[in-house]
């Protein structure tokens, strides 16, 4: 009896302090989750890195966040998303495009369901883009509302996608409804509607905005195009830089809600573009209106490529990470990937569902967030688009165009303009062979694999 008085005190405290770790653990907080999502911003169409383009409210939000200088996507629009929701590489399901097909299988864990099965309330607002019908919509992959475009880039006035079996793609939890509007401003409306109403509710959300913009067609109000007259001389780069700081305004707007229902604090935003800027585009015919010519659309100066291509300019994009309640600002320069953040919000928010059955591609970023580890291990990353491919390992990055091959340094050469491949043959063998290794790891679509 006498040791096991002598011993209750040291098990209380023990206990005292296990309890202290995990209230001051990031999962006991389970924070509301907010991802922004641009459409092909580039490099060069932010506020921070030095763009004429106006982006304050992005800006002030990387800036008090950690900016994420080495962030890498997909050289495409669905791609990107689907590495998003499933911590896996888009090729795992045999996509390295757009596409209005099915994407997942039916019961695929995604962020979006993993966070459901937590109980946080979860909601899509904008483009979806990995299931173009409501039978392949969010609500079946865990999403408990959804509103905007099944589909990709659309009319921003008429809400339709492009003319074809896919036409018709704006609606609110998948039944196809008609309203008067900007989808900028309908999608950030649509938000800001969840924001307000989850002020008093006990449980977290996690909320995806995902903008059409800075996606073709442009079509932008006066009210935003007038400011850079003067500024801009190229008239379709100043329509551009509009629907960029209308699409930033609304982030703002966002921003402002969440101050005003309290709730910044405990909300973690995340905001990346999907894929680099794009080249010139000119309608043809295939969308339901009529619009201008856009010679000059989203810039990724000065780093090599554009949108659809595995060079630097076509995956690695603005993006940062803001909760300062955890976060203190810094800028990272290791190299992360998209499908990290799945890994890093299920570990940060106490998922205990079977991980490795999840065959993620991503990591747990958490420690590189917070400046707890600032040597990580090298590590692969994968790419591909039709005929391009490439694979970043450490600095070494090997890109293959076509029949080329073209080795660069990325330390040394960020912007790809030194091809080192006959320089250091052993380099290029070695990561052709890890190339090889995550290419036999692909999948075939879901559509293809189904029964």
């Amino acid at each position: 009896m006498r040791d096991f008085v002598m011993t209750l005190p040291r098990l209380i405290l023990s206990l005292l302090f296990l309890f202290a770790w995990v209230a001051s653990s990031p999962a006991a907080e389970r924070p509301n989750i907010l991802i922004l999502i641009a459409d092909d911003l580039g490099w060069a169409d932010v506020g921070y890195h030095g763009s004429e383009i106006e982006t304050p409210n992005i800006d002030r939000l990387a800036k008090t966040g950690v900016t994420l200088e080495k962030h890498y996507v997909t050289p495409m629009c669905s791609s990107t998303r689907a590495c998003l929701q499933s911590g896996r590489y888009s090729t795992r399901y045999g996509l390295d495009s757009a596409t209005n097909d099915l994407v997942y299988p039916f019961g695929t864990t995604t962020l979006a369901a993993a966070l459901q099965s937590m109980g946080y309330r979860t909601g899509i607002t904008g483009k979806w883009h990995l299931g173009s019908k409501p039978e392949w919509g969010p609500l079946h992959f865990g999403f408990d509302h959804c509103y905007g475009a099944l589909a990709g880039g659309i009319d921003q006035y008429l809400h339709l996608y492009k003319k074809g079996p896919y036409q018709q793609t704006w609606q609110r939890d998948q039944e196809f409804l008609e309203e008067e509007g900007h989808a900028t401003d309908l999608f950030a409306r649509e938000a800001i509607r969840w924001i307000e109403a989850s002020e008093k509710d006990e449980a977290p959300f996690f909320i995806q905005v995902a903008y059409t913009a800075v996606h073709i067609p442009i079509q932008e109000p006066d009210e935003w195009v007038k400011p850079y007259e003067g500024k801009i001389e190229n008239e379709s780069r100043r329509r551009f830089a509009a629907c960029a700081t209308h699409m930033d305004h609304t982030i703002g707007q966002m921003v402002e809600a969440l101050e005003r229902t309290g709730q910044l604090d405990d909300t973690l935003i995340i905001f990346t573009s999907d894929n680099g800027g794009s080249g010139p585009w000119e309608d043809e015919d295939k969308y339901p209106g009529e619009y201008l010519p856009c010679p000059v659309l989203g810039l990724n100066t000065p780093l090599r490529g554009r949108k659809g291509t595995v060079y630097e300019g076509g995956i690695r994009v603005p993006a940062f990470v803001h909760w300062p309640k955890k976060l203190q600002p810094f800028t990272l320069e290791r190299p992360i990937h998209v499908v990290d953040w799945m890994p890093t919000l299920l570990a940060l928010t106490g998922y205990e569902g079977d991980t490795e059955d999840l065959k993620w591609d991503g990591k747990d970023i958490w420690p590189l967030l917070t400046g707890e580890v600032t040597q990580p291990e090298a590590r692969t990353m994968y790419f591909k688009r039709g005929g391009g491919r490439a694979l970043r390992h450490g600095p070494w990055k090997l890109v293959v165009d076509g029949k080329k091959e073209l080795l660069f340094d990325l330390d040394a050469d960020p912007n790809e303009t030194t091809n080192l491949a006959e320089a250091k043959p052993d380099k290029v063998a070695e990561l052709r062979g890890l190339l090889a290794d995550e290419q036999a790891k692909d999948g075939p679509r879901a559509l293809d694999a189904a029964p």
